[in-house]
């Protein structure tokens, strides 16, 4: 069995779980980035996000295609934002059709969603099969923690 994490962070949040996870599972990792810098601060960062979850943009990414033939396991990984999961997922879905894939779910927040938006990334992935979800409320500012919960959910999945 081959497995993927595939993530994108913005703050560092997702990636340091993202890290975790792919370690325990001795998983190939794929950060999303994006063409686009955004604001990373202030008013900007908040408005940018919500605006860009709202409208359903889809920036463009810059990553290599990844060849998901080679996986039959991808966990994937969001901060939250407006409810949803971050614009470069979307982007992500958009690219990349799976269908029979064993799919794991983990999303970063500083305020709840993870339920909402959960659900919204499994309607993206309709013939997959579901096989965890977890939440983190904002890792890195209790890394060590959010750190061995990670482990330990990815070594159960």
């Amino acid at each position: 069995m081959s497995t993927l994490v595939v993530f994108f962070s913005f703050e560092g949040n997702t990636k340091l779980v993202g890290d975790v996870i792919a370690k325990t599972m001795k998983a190939d990792t794929v950060e999303l980035k994006t063409s686009k810098q955004y604001p990373t601060e202030g008013f900007g960062k908040f408005f940018w996000g919500g605006k860009s979850v709202l409208f359903g943009e889809k920036p463009q990414l810059i990553n290599e295609r990844i060849d998901l033939s080679k996986y039959d396991t991808v966990v994937i990984g969001t901060p939250i934002w407006a409810g949803s999961f971050a614009p470069p997922i979307k982007s992500f879905i958009t690219q990349y059709k799976m269908e029979g894939k064993r799919i794991a779910l983990f999303a970063c927040h500083g305020g709840g969603g993870a339920k909402k938006c959960f659900s919204k990334l499994k309607e993206a992935f309709p013939e997959n099969q579901f096989i965890g979800e977890i939440a983190f409320v904002e890792p890195k500012k209790n890394s060590e923690v959010s750190s061995n919960e990670a482990a330990k959910w990815a070594s159960e999945l």
